[in-house]
């Protein structure tokens, strides 16, 4: 039975030795559906397998126990003596391999004979010549209860050199999704589902639960669906088109913010609020892609994405939270390399859905990715009249990122690494502002013979931001922390607090935004982020903001007594009159003084709406309205110069 059971290795190892068709199948992979024992001939070694200490190689996975290294010359079997047995053992080699064959399709191998198999292989191993290899294939099907075939290493997959920006993995990249698998896919349609749920604890605790001055958090103290999104790509022919909606907060949040579809009829704002993405286009087959879409689309100033899941945080700073999130326009798309892109756009304006005056915006963007680790973009925009209701007023924005991956090991504990750094400069010209201006943002046109004097107000913006994320344990968690700061006189991209439910084509005599006035701000978040699967983020996160003006909703909140949502007292535009039950319209908007300090000019403009409120003039609408409410007094919303915020977030993306 011993012969019997070496006779199969000695076989496999006098084809090796003797027979270059053999050596020629050893190098290609077997096609037997059964077990490869391969193990590496050593030197001369002891005969005795049984004392052998264990040695796998990682290049040969399932490598059979090696011999001892102490040699017995007594063991030591010549070469010419082992051909000669070998010789004399091929005619029963034959006939066994006759009977193997002969045998049923459902016989085993045991787990026992595999085992004697390689203790007699390395037997061998101690009398053949060095760096031979010798393998034993079974052919027939393995039993439950026998040794497991060795795992094999899969084949590295192929990778796109065509497909622009698929020859590396940025799911790293701050706003971009870092989902891989597609289990909805199709081969026409690829589906996405967005579902945004937060609660957010603002430190100041406004008694209405009203949030101001962000684009991604607006209750306090209450759980709300930011966004549930639903949609997708679809690709046929080259035709190709994509919706996700935007039900949820994010429905009325962002139509609010859009003043231009007070311009002309039709109501826009209602016909687009549930889109937030709705394009369709044609795609050529030329250089690495040409695209041509029309529709409402995302824009990426600012870096970070429209969609939470996507992000490294969830409150981005000033220079991302307040410049756009989409357009609606044309835009056409060159990759003219892998890793280049060039993006033109003809929109509307400035995040509208409409135009605010008579040009539209002009823009695009440039991407770059020279390596797996860097990524460069470039936005710009020019050209629109973004200001509503002021003609012949032109804006300017620039905007530019950098975000680099400098660490990377997947089998660490902290597995990866990155940051990112943005910089934004913008401008508005004309109508009474100008790009450059004095320290006190003035700018004094002397008069000419063919113009008046005038003087012009900076209007300007001038921001940056910087993130650093660490991620651990293969992309499971991850830690943010970053900020920003930003500096925009006339204050044309500072959000609008909702003050009496004021909205972008109201505006607020509690926070003007005429041309010269101040705003600077800063701030600053940690963000934890727990990621059990690729499809979805639990996330928590600190920050704190801060204005040089009152901004942020403070304990008494932002709605006037007697106020309700969607039901302003009087004109948002308008200062606000009081008796501590019920409120009224005073009937007096702000009025610009720019020979004044801001400080000043504020407070003149309140001095007189208390004179308004305290004395109603006889017959005038406040009076009215009034009779009989008893004495009034200006309300004031507080605002405070200072937010700190706890956000909890779940995010989920298919």
């Amino acid at each position: 039975m011993t012969f019997l059971r070496i006779a199969p290795a000695a076989a496999a190892v006098y084809f090796a030795l003797t027979s270059p068709f053999a050596a020629a199948q050893q190098s290609q992979p077997s096609r037997a559906a059964g077990i490869e024992l391969t193990a590496r001939v050593d030197p001369p070694a002891a005969a005795n397998a049984a004392a052998a200490a264990p040695a796998t190689s990682a290049n040969t996975p399932g490598a059979v126990p090696a011999a001892n290294s102490a040699t017995d010359p007594s063991a030591v079997i010549s070469n010419a003596e082992l051909m000669k047995n070998m010789m004399e053992m091929k005619a029963e080699i034959a006939d066994l391999k006759a009977q193997i064959k002969a045998r049923d399709a459902a016989a085993t191998v045991s787990a026992d004979a595999i085992k004697a198999y390689e203790r007699d292989v390395a037997s061998l191993k101690a009398a053949v010549s060095p760096a031979t290899t010798v393998t034993v294939t079974a052919s027939t099907p393995v039993t439950q209860d026998a040794a497991p075939p060795a795992a094999q290493a899969p084949a590295p997959a192929p990778v796109d050199h065509v497909t622009p920006f698929a020859d590396f993995y940025w799911g790293w990249l701050n706003g971009n999704p870092r989902t891989i698998d597609c289990p909805l896919c199709t081969k026409y349609f690829t589906p996405e589902i967005r579902v945004d749920t937060n609660y957010n604890l603002d430190f100041n605790h406004p008694k209405d639960d009203t949030i101001n001055g962000s684009s991604e958090v607006f209750r306090s103290q209450e759980v709300q669906l930011e966004q549930l999104g639903i949609g997708g790509d679809l690709l046929i022919d080259h035709v190709h088109a994509r919706l996700m909606t935007q039900f949820g907060e994010y429905s009325v949040t962002t139509p609010r913010n859009d003043g231009s579809v007070s311009r002309g009829q039709w109501n826009l704002d209602d016909a687009y609020r549930y889109l937030a993405e709705a394009y369709g286009g044609y795609h050529w087959d030329k250089m690495h892609g040409i695209n041509l879409d029309g529709g409402i689309f995302m824009s990426y100033i600012g870096l970070f994405s429209y969609y939470n899941f996507d992000n490294w945080a969830y409150q981005p700073s000033f220079v991302s939270s307040n410049t756009p999130w989409f357009f609606n326009g044309i835009r056409g798309q060159f990759f003219l390399t892998q890793h280049l892109k060039i993006e033109p756009w003809f929109i509307n304006g400035w995040q509208s859905y409409a135009r605010y005056g008579g040009k539209p915006g002009l823009g695009g963007q440039i991407k770059y990715t020279p390596t797996g680790k860097i990524n460069i973009i470039s936005n710009n925009y020019g050209m629109g009249e973004d200001d509503w209701g002021i003609e012949g007023r032109t804006r300017f924005h620039t905007d530019n990122s950098l975000e680099y991956k400098y660490y990377d090991s997947p089998t660490n504990t902290l597995n990866r690494m990155a940051f990112s750094i943005t910089a934004d400069a913008g401008c508005e010209e004309g109508s009474g502002v100008a790009c450059m201006g004095t320290a006190s943002h003035k700018v004094w046109e002397p008069a000419t013979s063919t113009t008046p004097a005038v003087l012009y107000a900076k209007q300007s913006f001038l921001g940056w931001m910087a993130y650093n994320r660490w991620w651990f344990n293969k992309d499971r968690y991850a830690i943010t922390a970053g900020g920003g700061y930003v500096n925009n006189p006339g204050r044309y991209l500072v959000l609008l607090p909702p003050i009496n439910g004021a909205t972008a084509v109201t505006g607020s005599a509690y926070f003007p935004e005429d041309p010269g006035q101040p705003y600077h701000g800063e701030d600053g978040t940690i963000t934890y982020d727990f990621m059990p699967r690729q499809f979805i983020t639990y996330r928590v996160e600190y920050g704190y903001r801060h204005s040089d003006v009152p901004y942020w909703a403070g304990r008494r909140g932002s709605t006037p007594p007697g106020g309700v949502t969607n039901a302003p007292i009087g004109s948002p535009d308008d200062f606000t009159c009081t008796n501590g039950s019920s409120s009224f319209d005073s009937g007096m908007g702000y009025t610009p003084m720019p020979w004044l300090s801001y400080s000043k000019e504020y407070a003149a403009n309140v001095a007189a709406a208390n004179a308004v409120c305290a004395s109603p003039a006889p017959g005038s609408p406040l009076a009215v309205a009034s009779f009989g409410a008893g004495p009034l007094t200006l309300w004031q919303p507080d605002m405070r110069r200072d937010q700190q915020m706890v956000i909890f977030a779940i995010l989920v993306k298919w």
